[in-house]
């Protein structure tokens, strides 16, 4: 995985509530298990019409807005427990989602592939949103380290809460498998010093 430590980017409004997994990548593009090519059919229902039109009322569509972050309404990533969901936006090339709240599941299957879900309170989400929507240019800085996001403009952010298993997998670039594998030295010397 690739390492996060701070991100200054601009980001894409998205004022919906509870987005569920299945309108982040309907169930009829779930056809292949690796994670690339995901990102095209993001949000396909609402980006475009059933006749293949682009449907320009839709953020994504619109030229003003892009970025690296997505400003979601509250309970993003309820529904089903597809992992495809993360791998859709991290294809697409998000790095960070904001919402005042997540569905578990999908909270962990975005930690496990890099993408990283920034909680907030209702009032600094809808500054955001209020912000973004308003100034499609304002740059958003998300720290991991320290755990905080912060509009550049002003004196406004908040403090984010994260598991520290998944910061130091962030942060270290791991997956799983890397982080036992960082504490292989470690693993063996306790092993040496087990009596059997």
């Amino acid at each position: 995985m690739e390492r996060f430590t701070k991100l200054n980017s601009t980001a894409v409004p998205l004022p919906i509530e509870n987005i569920d997994t299945d309108q982040i990548i309907p169930a009829r593009f779930l056809k292949a298990t690796n994670r690339s090519g995901f990102g095209e059919n993001l949000f396909r229902d609402w980006r475009y019409s059933k006749t293949k039109d682009v449907n320009t009322d839709f953020v994504l569509n619109d030229s003003s807005y892009n970025g690296d972050i997505l400003i979601a309404g509250d309970n993003f990533g309820c529904g089903s427990s597809r992992e495809h969901a993360a791998w859709a936006l991290k294809d697409y090339g998000f790095k960070v989602i904001v919402s005042s709240f997540f569905a578990d599941i999908f909270k962990g299957n975005a930690l496990n592939n890099g993408l990283l879900p920034v909680q907030v309170s209702p009032s600094f989400l809808n500054t955001l949103l209020n912000e973004v929507k308003e100034k499609p240019e304002t740059k958003i800085t998300v720290d991991l380290e320290s755990q905080a996001i912060s509009i550049d403009d002003g004196n406004e952010s908040e403090a984010f809460e994260i598991d520290p298993y998944k910061k130091t997998c962030l942060l270290n670039g791991y997956d799983d498998i890397d982080f036992l594998l960082s504490k292989k030295e470690q693993i063996e010397a306790f092993e040496l010093n087990q009596r059997y």
